[in-house]
């Protein structure tokens, strides 16, 4: 006959047992996990750099020395009222001056209408070869012999939604934008967020492609073909197990840890009255 001390003792130790399930942390909750200082090397893949799409917004400034010439090849400033704040940093515009930089919108023919050298297309082109472009234009053209051209980003914005501590949307403001940039730009994920699966969508003309990205895996971030992000691309964190438990009315069913954490201390209270 089982003694009534091996039963409280059996009863004690089920429930912590359980308790000690219920409450082990997570295993995929650490980044690059199969990387190792000194051992570990990734070939990465070709640089996926920002070019221009029809509907965005750039900013175009020449200069030289002669700022009379050059201002027939700048657009206005217009005015802004004083103390809007900004989420987006846009380039000549931080929300705290009164004035900001007019914008070339590239048209659906990815052409932009420039002062004196008029239609220009622009629709493929990175940053610095736009900037080209138009230098050797002006000085072909024997318009402005000594031309600097500073070519920006003004609207170009990615998406990051989910498990992230700061959700919203975030501007572009260099060439190459990763999915680890666009992370620590949202505040990296909270730790509901599912790391194994972190989703980029993108719209690749007429298709709307899905990427999966681990974050577990260094490997897998650094050779993804999402790894490089483009304009408009949206960075989606997928809840983990224990967010979904939690979105029930009281997060008590028969997944959750406080079930059985809750049903454990049920039976050793059962024992404990029976026996005694």
């Amino acid at each position: 006959m089982i003694h009534l001390r091996q039963l409280r003792t059996f009863f004690a130790i089920a429930a912590l047992s359980l308790m000690i399930v219920g409450c082990k942390a997570p295993e995929n909750v650490v980044y690059f996990q199969d990387l190792r200082p000194g051992e570990s090397e990734i070939i990465l893949p070709a640089p996926l750099e920002i070019t221009v799409r029809p509907e965005d917004k750039i900013s175009i400034l020449v200069n030289s020395r002669d700022p009379q010439l050059t201002d027939l090849f700048n657009l206005p400033y217009v005015s802004r009222q004083l103390g809007v704040s900004s989420r987006y940093n846009y380039s000549g515009y931080n929300g705290s001056t009164s004035q900001g930089i007019s914008g070339y919108t590239v048209d659906a023919n990815g052409d932009i209408d420039f002062p004196v050298l008029g239609k220009i297309h622009v629709a493929g082109m990175r940053r610095e070869e736009i900037a080209t472009h138009i230098k050797n234009e002006l000085i072909t053209k024997n318009l402005v012999k000594d031309p600097v051209v500073t070519v920006e980003f003004m609207n170009l914005c990615i998406s990051v939604l989910g498990e992230v501590n700061t959700p919203g949307r975030f501007n572009i403001d260099r060439d190459r934008v990763t999915i680890l940039d666009a992370l620590s730009m949202a505040g990296d994920l909270t730790i509901y967020g599912k790391r194994e699966k972190v989703l980029v969508l993108r719209q690749e003309g007429d298709l709307q492609r899905v990427y999966g990205i681990n974050l577990t895996s260094g490997e897998h971030i650094y050779t993804s073909p999402a790894y490089y992000l483009q304009q408009n691309d949206v960075v989606y964190v997928e809840p983990n197990n224990v967010k979904a438990r939690q979105s029930t009315v009281n997060g008590n069913n028969v997944r959750s840890t406080s079930f059985w954490i809750s049903l454990a201390s049920l039976l050793t209270s059962i024992g404990i009255l029976i026996f005694n």
